[in-house]
């Protein structure tokens, strides 16, 4: 069940392309769009937090580091590290580079969480992994070639761009697994979520003087109301929801349902074309990680 909360976190996420690249493409910049979605999310969690701190529970040094990384290195400064490195490097690497995220989540959760990591979880996580790599195959070995890799390895722009990547594939696996962690400490869902919103706004707050507010208007608000919704308020709580049964080495290879959920999406309302291949690869990642599921690794 944890994996179906996950898978429909997942898709709430690619539906969420469909407001949040469009905005990007009208101009808003990628730290506008995240402040102000975190400043409404946290303003929607303000009683829970309120709850949160009066149960004392929070001011745990331990509990205020896992929401530290969940909140301002998971939520904000991995959000906006992956959207600045589109700017700064083919589009192509920096979505291979994300599929690296599960390596992260599962190291960690062997170290911080001891979760028994077996040679058999090992090859089915594989399967996993090389089921998200099929299906983006198009986006990431299409456009790749010997001369964008030179260009990558030789351009100042591409490296920043390259450690923007790798700074998002860390605070997104991190945030699996101190997400985890706060679960199995008893905060429930919309805790986590509160501690995650306002932690993440927090974070924002540095970045403040690249927000920009001349183009604000009706619109724009409009649209990050439904995002704030959809992939925030629905997204997230399904998310955490997943993560609370099952452990955190199962739910980093779940999330690699997101880039089949959005080439689902882009195939329904883009016309984009869905082609064989990637159907093989959504197989290959639903098999594997049934199999996981199943012998509960």
């Amino acid at each position: 069940m944890g994996i179906f909360f996950i898978f429909l976190a997942c898709l709430t996420w690619a539906l969420d392309t469909l407001i949040r690249y469009p905005l990007l493409g009208e101009g808003f910049n990628a730290v506008t769009i995240v402040f102000f979605e975190h400043l409404f999310l946290s303003i929607l969690f303000i009683p829970t937090f309120y709850k949160l701190i009066k149960k004392k529970i929070l001011f745990n040094s331990s509990n205020i580091f896992s929401f530290l990384i969940v909140g301002s290195l998971g939520s904000a400064i991995a959000t906006l590290s992956f959207t600045k490195a589109f700017s700064l490097l083919n589009p192509s690497i920096v979505i291979l580079l994300q599929k690296f995220q599960p390596v992260v989540a599962i190291s960690l959760s062997s170290l911080l969480l001891k979760e028994k990591i077996s040679k058999d979880f090992l090859f089915w996580a594989g399967v996993c992994v090389i089921g998200g790599f099929v299906i983006s195959y198009q986006q990431i070995f299409q456009s790749i070639d010997l001369k964008t890799l030179k260009y990558t390895f030789s351009s100042k722009d591409s490296l920043i761009g390259v450690g923007y990547s790798l700074i998002a594939v860390l605070g997104w696996g991190s945030a699996t697994v101190f997400g985890k962690k706060l679960s199995k400490q008893g905060f429930s869902a919309p805790e986590v979520m509160s501690g995650r919103f306002i932690f993440g706004l927090s974070a924002c707050l540095l970045f403040l003087p690249s927000v920009s507010i001349e183009r604000i208007g009706g619109d724009f608000l409009t649209k990050m109301a439904i995002l704030v919704f959809l992939s925030g308020v629905f997204g997230i709580y399904f998310y955490y929801r997943g993560l609370a049964k099952i452990p955190a080495k199962m739910a980093t290879l779940a999330e690699l349902f997101f880039p089949f959920c959005a080439v689902i999406i882009n195939w329904l309302f883009l016309h984009t074309t869905l082609d064989w291949v990637q159907i093989l690869g959504g197989v290959t990642l639903v098999l594997g990680s049934t199999v996981i599921q199943l012998k509960k690794y």
